[in-house]
């Protein structure tokens, strides 16, 4: 990509009653006056002119607004111009056409943020929040994104970063003066107590991965259970829909089924699995293999139970087992028909019953509350990009080895290269350090126009 084009592209979803086209690079202003009937390169900033966009032959294509900006005054620091036209997507592609005509080009996937990043407008985190805001389905992770563009996740990375720097400064000193054995320009008991607090904010970071994940992804829940205890049947009734098959045949799931939904602004992502027993062929066992490996993934599972039978000891034995360390919810079902004895006492408990619509209401509740123990506050940052988690894993490695020389005394030298190599990491999360092809990659995901 380059900063030397004037470049174009519709920003706004088709359908709209309203299309805006976007323009932006040294010529914007030029360019764009000429397919319109008045001058708006002499417009002050932040100002809107009524114009009509002109075919080559002079006749009038459509009324519009511009909107202008002067650069570094705008989303990418260059000049631009926005023109709101009506939404039709023939004026919208003629009014591209006119402006390829006079020298424009067409703005590749997320080039206007790009130029944004380039020209200073923002950091590399922040760029990529943009992409999390536009793909956001639920307020946790809106909320999450708005954090991350607004510079939470910056601010606390640039402390980090100067921490690291301050380490660095005093160990290098020391190498300066490396003729001289007893000069010591750090103390390393503080050096430690530095690179302590260092490790257990990156520590943090990189654990709040899994949360933070999960909620831009969707919280992942489990339905298991022995065959006919009516977990596809509840999957229905919570996602409204009649996604999976219910049958009185058991063995009827034999893949996973996968949908979701957002209860109070936090998105599930419910997964409906092979009912759990001895499998009868090849393909039923294949299914059940599945169904471990979702429960494996999940971070809640709802072990559906059939109220009205005895309890699978076999089957309650594996999904305690696998469960370990994750939110586990007995959900008794069919409790509107007489019910066994049910000696199992892990997890959590919920009676309900699929059929009749009875319990759902708590069960839905018990999942938020479960769920909200964990939601960060609007000010925690939470890292919910997965090339933020790899640097940042990167990072805690190398403070961890500084950690280490510090304490087996290792020369300045030894320990400044590992700080440097954390320093690194961090640096290249918000695009101090980075490539063209880490840039290209990145952008590529972003929609056109944006």
């Amino acid at each position: 990509m380059t900063t030397t084009d004037t470049i174009c592209a519709i920003a706004t979803a088709p359908g709209g009653a309203i299309g805006i086209v976007r323009v932006s690079g040294p010529d914007a202003l030029s360019a764009t006056s000429s397919i319109l009937d008045r001058d708006i390169t002499s417009c002050p900033p932040y100002s809107l002119r009524y114009c009509h966009v002109l075919t080559p032959t002079g006749e009038v294509l459509d009324e519009v607004m511009a909107s202008v900006y002067h650069a570094p005054h705008s989303y990418t620091g260059e000049d631009s111009v926005e023109l709101s036209c009506h939404g039709s997507q023939y004026i919208l592609q003629h009014v591209l056409q006119r402006l390829f005509q006079i020298g424009c080009r067409s703005a590749n996937p997320g080039e206007f943020t790009m130029r944004a990043f380039l020209h200073g407008k923002m950091d590399l985190s922040q760029a990529e929040a943009v992409a999390d805001l536009i793909a956001s389905q639920s307020k946790a992770s809106h909320r999450l994104a708005m954090n991350q563009m607004r510079g939470g996740f910056s601010k606390q990375l640039s402390e980090l970063r100067n921490q690291l720097l301050q380490l660095t400064s005093l160990l290098e000193l020391e190498l300066d003066f490396s003729d001289h054995e007893d000069v010591e320009f750090a103390d390393r008991s503080q050096l430690r107590q530095l690179a302590d607090t260092i490790q257990h904010v990156m520590t943090r970071l990189v654990e709040s991965f899994q949360t933070g994940n999960a909620i831009r992804q969707g919280i992942p829940v489990a339905i298991v259970g022995d065959t006919n205890a009516g977990k596809s049947t509840l999957l229905n009734v919570l996602l409204n829909d009649e996604k999976a098959i219910v049958s009185d045949i058991p063995g009827t799931t034999r893949d996973v089924v996968e949908d979701t939904m957002t209860l109070n602004g936090i998105l599930f992502r419910f997964i409906d699995t092979a009912g759990i027993r001895k499998a009868t062929d090849a393909i039923e066992h294949l299914g059940i293999e599945r169904t471990f490996h979702q429960l494996e993934r999940a971070q809640i599972v709802l072990w559906v139970i059939d109220g009205s039978q005895p309890l699978n000891n076999d089957t309650a034995d594996r999904i305690v087992r696998a469960s370990h360390g994750k939110t586990l919810i007995r959900v008794i079902n069919k409790s509107d028909l007489p019910s066994c004895n049910n000696p199992c006492n892990e997890g959590l408990l919920v009676r309900i019953s699929a059929k009749q619509g009875y319990g759902l209401h708590q069960l839905q509740a018990m999942l938020l509350h479960e769920v909200s123990r964990h939601i960060p506050s609007s000010n925690e940052v939470v890292v919910t990009n997965q090339r933020h988690y790899e640097a940042l894993s990167h990072a805690l490695a190398s403070i961890q080895r500084v950690q280490e020389g510090i304490d087996r005394q290792l020369s300045g030298d030894f320990v400044c290269e590992d700080l440097r190599q954390c320093i690194f990491h961090l640096s290249d999360i918000v695009g101090e350090v980075t490539t063209d092809d880490v840039l290209q990659n990145i952008f590529s995901h972003f929609c056109i126009g944006k």
